[in-house]
């Protein structure tokens, strides 16, 4: 008859260890509108020690159950607006690095890591990732033409120059929630521009590859669309 022996008592090391695992080392913010074409992509490529926060903003398709299964956490968000699906995804981390995200697959989350770099190692508080099209249409002329007059406004107001108001961008979760951000809509990245660049914030500028969405853009896919988010934005100049 085999005998079991008994495990060996923990070391005073071991005993203080938590029985749950650690929280992520970062956490990215993906605000989705019926996203379930993009959405496996996406997800499929979250780096190590980060976690998806997936705001699902009232989709139709399914978003919120595929996000579920490929282990993102789900977060609702009743009231209508990107600003309004961003800011619950920030309200609802719990990681000191926050990143936000599209959730479209033209941006490859394999890339967080380096933009968060700079503010992980503490010479930038916030990082925005500049757009570099790397294939025919993903980013169309009007959406480079308002963005563009977005960045000339944007030198303008606070002088910091910047090429792209960035939709790939990491900072840190408290002091985001700091600036108290209020608008809901599309020129929420726009006013956290504004706002860290009052509060002295250290704001630089990176390159990630932009590629073709898949499915249909709700902002930057039509001119109309462009001028709404552009007219958002320009409020937050005010």
């Amino acid at each position: 008859m085999t005998t079991i022996q008994p495990p060996p008592p923990l070391t005073s090391a071991q005993s203080s260890r938590p029985s749950h695992p650690p929280p992520p080392y970062g956490e990215v913010v993906l605000p989705c509108l019926n996203e379930a074409e993009a959405l496996p992509w996406v997800l499929s490529r979250i780096p190590d020690g980060w976690r998806a926060l997936v705001v699902d903003n009232g989709s139709s398709d399914g978003s919120d159950e595929i996000a579920r299964a490929y282990g993102a956490l789900v977060v609702h968000e009743p009231r209508r607006g990107f600003g309004s699906a961003c800011h619950a995804g920030l309200r609802a981390a719990t990681a000191e690095l926050i990143g936000f995200c599209d959730c479209d697959a033209t941006l490859d989350p394999t890339a967080l890591p380096s933009v968060a770099a700079a503010v992980r190692d503490g010479t930038a508080d916030l990082v925005l990732a500049r757009r570099r099209p790397v294939a025919r249409g993903a980013f169309p002329l009007h959406a480079r033409a308002g963005n563009r007059a977005l960045s000339t406004m944007v030198r303008r107001r606070t002088g910091v120059r910047l090429h792209d108001l960035g939709p790939m961008r990491v900072t840190r979760r408290q002091p985001m929630l700091d600036l108290a951000l209020t608008d809901r809509r599309s020129g929420y990245p726009l006013q956290t521009v504004v706002r860290a660049a009052d509060a002295g914030w250290r704001i630089l500028e990176t390159e990630v590859d932009y590629l073709p969405r898949a499915g249909r853009s709700k902002v930057t896919g039509t001119w109309r669309g462009t001028w709404h988010a552009v007219r958002d934005m320009r409020a937050v100049l005010r």
